[in-house]
């Protein structure tokens, strides 16, 4: 099994007895971030699986599949297999996403296209993750966070905008702006999304890198969504 780690258009492939490192002193290196960890995620190839290790002490990553099916959250010190052809790996260092994919010759799992669902009502204007509704307030804010990463089109890295910013892009105030984006961290972390909150009752400090990296990853905004903004 070949194993290819793309970022950027730099290439390299992971073999059992030399693993690609993602860090700041990293075979793939990205130095111009100081928030980033020296060595902060491993893909290895072991006993015939792939494996993306999170080897950093405080950063999480993302992880999707390439129809953005299936998304996991690595937190600090875990690991896990990758099994599909092409993954997506995104994470957040200071003010700024990164995006690189993992590709497979021999996959384990392969992403099967969904029927395309028949709307049974026009009436309420929302859109749904899982059960948890969506107004088209709470998906412009969340389209309005993930557009210079979106604008990537999955190549790189992307400032996440600040609140101020991204309340200026849709043109609304940012007690507005606070007040949906507490909304939709609150309606996700009961839906069991993980990282968009800190200690019980506070709110995590990275919550809109965390909203923008999960929203992007399940394909809950996606490049058509940009011409939804202003």
């Amino acid at each position: 099994m070949d194993v290819t780690v793309d970022f950027c258009g730099e290439r390299l492939v992971a073999r059992p007895d030399a693993p690609v490192v993602i860090g700041r002193d990293g075979d793939i290196t990205i130095d111009d971030n100081p928030y980033l960890h020296r060595r902060f995620l491993e893909v290895a190839v072991v006993d015939g699986l792939c494996w993306l290790s999170n080897l950093g002490g405080s950063l999480s990553a993302t992880l999707s599949d390439e129809a953005n099916r299936v998304q996991a959250w690595l937190a600090p010190g875990a690991r896990l297999p990758l099994v599909f052809e092409r993954s997506a790996i995104r994470f957040t260092a200071g003010p700024t996403t990164y995006e690189l994919h993992v590709e497979l010759t021999e996959s384990l799992f392969t992403s099967s296209p969904w029927p395309e669902a028949t709307p049974t009502s026009t009436r309420v204007q929302t859109h749904t993750i899982g059960n948890v509704p969506m107004t088209d307030d709470q998906r412009a804010l969340v389209v309005a966070l993930a557009e210079p990463l979106l604008r990537q089109n999955g190549r790189g890295s992307a400032a996440i905008p600040s609140s101020a910013q991204a309340a200026a892009r849709l043109a609304w105030t940012i007690t507005k702006f606070t007040r949906k984006l507490d909304n939709v961290c609150d309606k996700l972390t009961k839906a069991g999304v993980r990282g968009l909150h800190g200690e019980p009752g506070r709110l995590a400090s990275n919550r809109r890198a965390r909203l923008v990296e999960y929203a992007v990853s399940v394909g809950l905004v996606t490049v058509a969504d940009l011409e939804s903004l202003p």
